[in-house]
């Protein structure tokens, strides 16, 4: 009798936490709408990671086209070695003064020493990294500046290289 009192004990428990909404099947279901949510949230967080990452390389590459320069808008080259760390200083300072412009005023080209497209530019103009090349609209350079620059001073010097 001991075991059929336990028994029966056991089931009226079961039967309380499945109308409670605890029972194993209540759990399986959470348990499935957890991992649908998660799903769903990781593939949003992984559609938008993507959309940034293309977004990156349309820009990279586009930084990175030198047949901007000379197409009648003006041009800052920038000579670059993507491992020194002074070429990374004055890329931001060079993003930073860009920004003080409209998109359609200057071109910003990066000419990748590692690369070799990037060094023979490098090599045509005679410059080191650390090195930016101003352009005008069709192409024929007007000043070169070499080594470390804060954003206001090249903003003053992209000024000079807008058409007046």
């Amino acid at each position: 009798m001991k075991k059929h009192r336990n028994s029966n004990r056991s089931q009226k428990q079961k039967a309380k936490s499945a109308a409670d909404g605890n029972g194993p099947t209540d759990k399986s279901r959470r348990r499935f709408l957890g991992f649908t949510r998660n799903g769903a949230i990781a593939v949003v967080a992984a559609g938008g990671a993507g959309f940034l990452l293309v977004e990156h390389v349309r820009g990279t590459m586009r930084e990175h086209d030198f047949s901007r320069i000379g197409n009648g808008t003006p041009t800052v080259v920038q000579i670059h070695d993507p491992q020194c760390s002074m070429c990374l200083a004055l890329q931001r300072e060079t993003r930073k003064a860009l920004g003080q412009f409209n998109d359609s005023e200057i071109d910003y080209v990066v000419a990748n020493i590692r690369s070799a497209d990037g060094k023979r530019l490098a090599n045509q103009y005679r410059v080191p990294h650390v090195t930016l090349l101003l352009f005008d609209g069709d192409g024929v350079r007007q000043a070169t500046l070499t080594g470390q620059r804060k954003s206001r001073e090249l903003a003053v010097a992209f000024r000079h290289i807008l058409p007046k």
